[in-house]
C-alpha cells in the first residue's frame, strides 16, 4: 500500500481466513482500494477503509457479501480483518487493528493478514475526526457510499488515503 503518509505492507494468509483472503486479493487486483480514504481511525482501536471513492463502484459491491470464516488468528495489533455488520455480511470494508482487539474474536471477526512493514505509517493516520454517527462526528458511512470522495474531501479533508494498493509476490 502506498498512502498519503507513506507505504505499508500486508502479508495475507489464506489459511487463516480463505474467503476473506480471496476477497481482499480480488479487490486489490481490481484496484478497488486506490484513492480510498481511511474514514474511521480510532487510536488504540482500528484504522478502517474500504468504501470506494466512486459511488457507482461502491454500489456495485454493496450487496456482494462473502461467508464468514472461522476465527483462527486473534485481532492483535497490526492484524487485518474484514468489517461486518452481522453474520455473513462482509463486503469490501477492512480494518487494521491498532491495539489488542482480541475481544473481537468471539464476535466472529477473522483476521486474514497482518501488517509486516509500516505500522509506524498507520499510527500517523489522521484520527481527530474519530467515530462516525451515531457515536461520533466523523464520516458517515452511508454518506460516503452516496457521495464518495467528493463528500469526504469537502467535509473531512484531512483524512489519510490509499494512493495505490498492489499485489507483490
Amino acid at each position: 500500500f502506498e498512502t498519503s503518509e507513506g507505504p505499508f505492507t500486508v502479508e495475507v494468509h489464506k489459511e487463516w481466513a480463505p474467503e476473506g483472503a480471496e476477497r481482499f486479493y480480488r479487490l486489490v487486483e481490481r484496484r478497488f482500494y486506490d484513492e480510498a480514504r481511511f474514514f474511521r481511525v480510532v487510536r488504540g482501536f482500528v484504522a478502517q477503509f474500504g468504501i470506494n471513492g466512486d459511488p457507482k463502484v461502491a454500489a456495485l459491491w454493496r450487496n456482494m457479501t462473502i461467508k464468514d470464516d472461522p476465527v483462527v488468528e486473534s485481532n492483535l495489533r497490526g492484524y487485518v480483518t474484514f468489517a461486518a455488520s452481522g453474520p455473513n455480511t462482509r463486503t469490501t470494508q477492512v480494518f487494521i487493528n491498532l491495539g489488542d482487539n482480541s475481544r473481537l474474536d468471539k464476535l466472529g471477526f477473522a483476521p486474514f493478514g497482518r501488517v509486516v512493514e509500516g505500522m509506524d505509517v498507520i499510527d500517523r493516520f489522521y484520527a481527530a475526526y474519530g467515530e462516525g454517527p451515531p457515536r461520533g462526528h466523523g464520516p458517515d458511512q452511508e454518506q460516503i457510499e452516496r457521495g464518495g470522495n467528493a463528500y469526504l474531501e469537502q467535509r473531512f479533508p484531512r483524512l489519510d488515503y490509499i494512493k495505490t494498493a498492489r499485489i507483490v509476490q
